[in-house]
């Protein structure tokens, strides 16, 4: 199937030089798409052994970083 996408285009409604026109229902479409991928994209990116490590590590940091508990006097 050809991509009728059109990324990353000027979606201002006019003739193209090979005389089809753009609807505004497809550049619709083709916005959804284009953040579909984009989500997508970002999906793959945190699903990475280092993206997943980050909650671990910042409670390392935490935990090395802490004041220890003051001693209460009696």
């Amino acid at each position: 199937m050809k991509d009728m996408r059109h990324r990353n285009a000027n979606w201002a409604i006019t003739l193209h030089s090979n005389g089809q026109t753009v609807s505004f229902e497809g550049a619709q479409l083709a916005v959804l798409m284009d953040i579909r991928d984009e989500l997508q994209a970002l999906n793959r990116l945190l699903n990475c052994h280092n993206a997943l490590d980050i909650p671990r590590i910042l409670r390392q940091i935490r935990a090395n970083t802490s004041k220890p508990k003051r001693k209460v006097k009696t």
